[in-house]
């Protein structure tokens, strides 16, 4: 039992300490994306050495326990036990409404399910990923219901759609960093007038079996958040960030674009890996401009991809500056790494194919 407790003692303290290392190396990246369930193990482990008969064991037991509040103050804040205001619809709001944004998984044939969940939801917008031309095709279907289309048909696995029922006055798509990376990027206007800017992102992921850096990613993001800083409109960026929200590049994101993240105070929203509950990641963000109010924020059922949708509910209202104090904003030297990072992107040399097959 001795050996057992020392060795996840260990492997806590490692996958704690490989993201201080400032490396775009997928080793270092990919711990962040298990924070939560590093730190449930890390109090089961701290239970666990109650048991254990050792007159080292309460040095250990103060690591663990070091470990357990190191992770545990960053995700508090992701939960409703962190506290922020909760903002009311009034008559200078505009109307509530409502996105979709699911990473389809190219490979899912079961269209169907899909289109029955956006049929059941009726959302005002969604966006889908890793859309290539089989799902455009299936989804065809659907736009009698939504006559605004984007379409980015590729199939690498970063093929993107949108779809809109809102007037969308423009519409185009962004290569940032790498010419098979898209986002998409859409003006609306409202039925009762309100004009916003939906940015749909899905950069490539740092592991062991895609991009070996984060380079990629980190670029394509902070490449978004600095286009939208100083945006006048509303704005919401949306998709499969293969991120999480604590990690350092999101925080600079956030900082760099002025925007807010909304799962503080409110809920993780993991969504991916669809199948398995307990390893699942919160990897499919948002953020929005201050104007923008969310009144939910879910993900919903699983329809055979990788990853659950999520759905969003909001409305923008111009008079309240009451989200003013959740904007941060990066300081002289948060900028420059910013752009130090988004030339190191768009000098990474990505692997992938041009049409990828399922393995």
């Amino acid at each position: 039992m001795w050996e057992i407790y020392l060795v996840f003692v260990v492997l806590l303290l490692i996958l704690t300490v490989l993201p201080k290392i400032p490396s775009s190396h997928w080793i270092f990246r990919v711990p962040d994306f298990g924070k939560i369930q590093i730190t449930y193990i890390t109090l089961i482990i701290f239970i666990f050495g109650f048991f254990i008969n050792s007159k080292y064991i309460w040095y250990y037991q103060a690591l663990l326990l070091t470990i357990f509040i190191y992770h545990g103050f960053t995700l508090i804040k992701y939960t409703k036990f962190y506290k922020i205001k909760k903002h009311q619809q009034t008559k200078n709001s505009s109307k509530k409404q409502h996105f979709i944004s699911a990473n389809v998984y190219q490979f899912n044939k079961d269209y169907n399910r899909f289109i029955n969940l956006i049929k059941k939801y009726q959302p005002d917008v969604f966006l889908t990923m890793e859309s290539n031309g089989d799902w455009e095709k299936a989804l065809q279907i659907l736009e009698k219901d939504y006559p605004y289309q984007h379409k980015v048909t590729l199939e690498n696995t970063y093929g993107m759609h949108f779809y809109s029922k809102i007037e969308v006055a423009d519409a185009k798509t962004h290569y940032f960093v790498a010419d098979d990376i898209p986002s998409i990027e859409a003006h609306l206007k409202t039925e009762d007038g309100y004009e916003f800017v939906f940015f749909g992102v899905h950069p490539p992921p740092p592991s062991p079996t895609e991009e070996e850096t984060s380079k990629e990613r980190d670029g394509d993001l902070l490449s978004v958040a600095k286009r939208v800083k100083d945006y006048t409109k509303p704005v919401i960026v949306v998709g499969d960030f293969n991120n999480v929200a604590w990690s350092r590049s999101s925080v600079l994101f956030r900082k760099t674009s002025h925007l807010i993240d909304p799962r503080v105070g409110y809920a993780f929203v993991s969504t991916f890996h669809a199948k398995y509950k307990l390893l699942r990641f919160p990897i499919d963000l948002m953020f929005h401009s201050e104007d923008i109010f969310i009144e939910q924020l879910k993900t919903l059922e699983n329809f055979g991809s990788d990853h659950l949708p999520v759905y969003c509910e909001f409305f923008i209202d111009h008079h309240n500056d009451e989200q003013e104090e959740h904007v941060e904003a990066a300081d002289a030297e948060e900028i420059a790494e910013a752009e130090e990072i988004i030339e190191e992107g768009k000098k990474e040399e990505g692997e992938r194919d041009v049409v990828v097959t399922e393995d």
